[in-house]
């Protein structure tokens, strides 16, 4: 299955990363945006080619649809493709040095967006073409307003969801689970083993409780890893000391806890869900938040490439707000594969596809009513941050016993 959390964030993309309030440098590149009055809608259907880098489509491929059905006299075709986030942005340099760009509107989460803002790659949707699209700030949920800035306005959220961190633990061989963070190391201590998460750079559940640890363990900076988090990182390694290893990737932990090989896993709303409603989890596993825990968000984005016509970019544009409408952002409700999905106000469950309110109302948990809410939330750490942290775990607590899945 395809994972929640963007697509997977390797260091070597992460490296590429410059999350800073300055803007991106100039790439040089010939690739260029068409000037406002060249942005019209134009007179014959084009076709539109979309790249997926972050497991997006499943929530958002049947809107663009929607739109296609609803406009042929703008849009005739649209191509669908897939590629991971690492090799997004050298595609993309690529096909614009040459000249030849063939992908119109990018699927992403934060690793292949801020991978293309380090090389000025994506046109100003939101600040050059700003009068073309819906007030986003008054339209958005508080946090995924929050995650859009990260965008500095090249590129728009399109799903948001709160991730975690969270513990999944089978009720059958853990009926008392550990509800503080204390508790979860005299659980690991006294149940060798038994514990797992995925390495955080390979994974999303993973990096969400790499992120989101030094909110429960109340560390001095919560986005400094380097020297903000020295209870974080006391705490991890002596975690350590009771896991197995660390797979490299998610879908693993899910395996081993289905199996009963773990008893307890971390892992993030989407990952609760979406996998339950496969049938590659037990129903019956329930989730369990640390004491004093913060949600670390997470998003996907809409960004298009420079070199676009401004008869492509009138369109998209269009599109980009049909998006947004609260009637098309309930289909993001999916099978709860990044839960809840939607990123504007105003969406709820009862104007999702009624596949998909069968499927949430049937695996969903009645406590995130009340959890989502009721707990702050936090965007995740910059790119340089991030990093940084993923270079720490993997030299002083995870990196000998990560393992291959």
């Amino acid at each position: 299955m395809r994972t929640p959390r963007s697509a997977l964030l390797t260091l070597a993309t992460a490296a590429g990363l410059l999350m800073t309030a300055c803007g991106a440098p100039d790439s040089g590149g010939a690739a260029s945006e068409p000037a406002a009055s060249d942005v019209r809608l134009p007179s014959k259907p084009v076709t539109l080619n979309i790249i997926d880098v972050a497991g997006n489509l499943q929530l958002t491929q049947q809107i663009f649809e929607n739109y296609r059905k609803r406009h042929p006299e703008l849009v005739g075709r649209i191509t669908y493709t897939k590629a991971t986030a690492p090799e997004l942005a050298g595609k993309v340099k690529a096909q614009q040095d040459a000249g030849r760009l063939d992908i119109d509107l990018v699927l992403t989460g934060t690793d292949g967006l801020s991978a293309g803002l380090e090389q000025n790659l994506w046109v100003d949707l939101a600040g050059r073409y700003a009068a073309k699209l819906p007030d986003l700030r008054s339209q958005y949920l508080e946090p995924a307003a929050k995650m859009q800035d990260l965008a500095q306005g090249r590129g728009v959220v399109v799903t948001y969801y709160p991730s975690g961190p969270l513990l999944e633990y089978d009720p059958k061989r853990v009926p008392n689970p550990p509800k503080t963070a204390e508790a979860l190391l005299a659980w690991a201590k006294a149940h060798p083993k038994k514990l797992e998460y995925a390495r955080p750079s390979n994974s999303g559940p993973g990096r969400t409780w790499l992120m989101g640890l030094p909110y429960i363990l109340k560390d001095s900076d919560p986005k400094d890893p380097s020297n903000g988090w020295p209870r974080t990182w006391a705490y991890l390694r002596d975690l350590d000391r009771y896991i197995e290893y660390y797979p490299t990737g998610t879908t693993q932990t899910m395996k081993e806890l289905g199996e009963g090989t773990r008893d307890i896993i971390l892992s993030t709303t989407g990952w609760d869900i979406n996998p339950r409603v496969l049938g590659q989890v037990p129903k019956d596993v329930r989730i369990q938040p640390l004491e004093g825990f913060t949600w670390v968000t997470d998003a996907h984005y809409m960004v298009v490439p420079k070199g676009v016509s401004g008869g492509k970019l009138a369109v998209l544009l269009d599109l980009v707000k049909f998006a947004l409408r609260p009637e098309q952002q309930a289909i993001t409700y999916d099978k709860g594969y990044f839960y809840p999905g939607p990123a504007v106000q105003g969406v709820t469950l009862d104007m999702a596809p009624a596949e998909s309110q069968k499927a949430i109302k049937e695996y969903g948990r009645p406590e995130y009513d009340s959890l989502i809410p009721g707990n702050p939330t936090a965007p995740p750490l910059g790119a340089k941050a991030l990093v940084a942290a993923f270079d720490r775990w993997d030299r002083e607590v995870g990196g000998q016993k990560v393992k291959q899945s």
